[in-house]
């Protein structure tokens, strides 16, 4: 159902009642969720989670990636924007959810920023490629890591306000979102066969880096800022693919890799240490944890009440080979790789990124946690 932004609010409403789940689509109606935050603007930094097509505009490498044809974007937008899905993101919810146009990516330069700027690029990281490079860890997709995103931030507020004081002014009515970002920084490692306690090393070095990011966009006048965790990255089809074991112990009972999953709440719990320090560093911002992991959980563990189909909850819609849909060499968007006929059924899109309707769902959880926090209401 193809939404016209201009005259469509966006409603979400999640009723938890023993099983049971209510959530409104996208229709005509008189609520925004988040209107009564009266965002003038949403800024946001992070990687492929979010990313409305930065990478794709990065030459030379975004000619060539998937994410700028079909079958990405297929069952929304008809044609690829470089989001790494098959429609929305969660962001754009988030936008809808405000009552605000979708966020236009930075690299487009013709494109209207007037409520907010996307400066999330697809494969980023946390660390710079360079740190990273001395842990002995490439990254092989951009250089745009999150002190680069920084820096097109600074750039484009020096570009738009008088005055650092101008800035802090017109920003109160903002929202900014710090990621998800540092889930790529652990994905090279990973994949590039570090081993997970080697990996925990650097985890306190891509918090430090979240939260110096958190620092420099309160100083640049953000009042509210949400900063997203992890998500149990143990139950996407490229880590059940890439690290399936025989050892029935591994899993747990959702048949995701155990590990993995205590991984991603090794950074959660090391990232939430860091938002109470901030918080108690800037008493008068408002600084909320976005808590993808459990929100995740939530709909992997209640897809068939939500509509997703239990025999395909943990394979990709768009994918081939082996128990997940998933195949490293030949991805999403490569020659003859299949797509699903119905992709609402499916969390994974490809392997690696959700569906839109995973990510609906996902956005629906979040804000109806995330709101009594944010302090919309005095």
């Amino acid at each position: 159902m193809a939404i016209n932004t201009n005259s469509v609010f966006f409603c979400v409403f999640v009723t938890v009642v023993g099983f049971f789940f209510l959530f409104h689509l996208p229709q005509s109606c008189n609520a925004h969720p988040l209107k009564i935050c009266d965002f003038d603007e949403i800024y946001q930094l992070g990687d492929s989670i979010s990313d409305t097509g930065n990478l794709i505009r990065e030459a030379p490498i975004g000619a060539a990636l998937p994410f700028g044809r079909l079958p990405y974007g297929q069952n929304f937008f008809n044609n690829a924007t470089g989001r790494c899905s098959n429609g929305l993101l969660m962001i754009d919810y988030f936008a809808l959810a405000s009552g605000l146009p979708y966020l236009n990516p930075y690299k487009n330069i013709e494109a209207d920023f007037r409520h907010g700027v996307n400066f999330a690029v697809a494969g980023s990281t946390a660390l710079s490629t360079l740190k990273l490079a001395a842990k002995n860890i490439s990254s092989p997709v951009t250089a745009s890591s999150l002190n680069v995103q920084l820096d097109w931030m600074s750039t484009h507020f020096k570009s738009t306000c008088h005055n650092n004081r101008d800035c802090v002014e017109k920003l109160k009515k903002s929202l900014f979102m710090v990621g998800e970002i540092g889930g790529n920084d652990y994905n090279y490692a990973l994949f590039q066969r570090k081993s997970i306690e080697e990996v925990k090393t650097i985890v306190p070095n891509v918090v430090h880096a979240i939260k110096d990011a958190v620092r420099k966009v309160i100083h640049h006048g953000a009042i509210r800022v949400i900063v997203p965790g992890n998500f149990p990255i143990g139950c996407f089809p490229i880590y059940l693919t890439g690290f399936k074991t025989d050892d029935s112990a591994a899993y747990d009972e959702h048949y995701c890799l155990k590990a993995l999953n205590d991984f991603s709440i090794y950074h959660n719990d090391h990232l939430q240490r860091a938002i109470e320090e901030l918080k108690q560093e800037h008493p008068n911002a408002v600084i909320v944890y976005g808590d993808y992991y459990n929100s995740f959980k939530w709909l992997f563990q209640n897809a068939p009440y939500l509509g997703f189909n239990a025999s395909t909850a943990q394979k990709a819609c768009c994918g081939t080979g082996g128990d997940y849909n998933f195949d490293m060499t030949r991805m999403c968007g490569a020659p003859d790789v299949p797509v699903c006929a119905e992709s609402n059924k499916f969390i994974s899109w490809d392997g690696v990124h959700l569906t839109q309707e995973a990510y609906k769902f996902m956005a629906g959880k979040l804000i109806h946690d995330i709101f009594p926090q944010l302090q919309c209401i005095v």
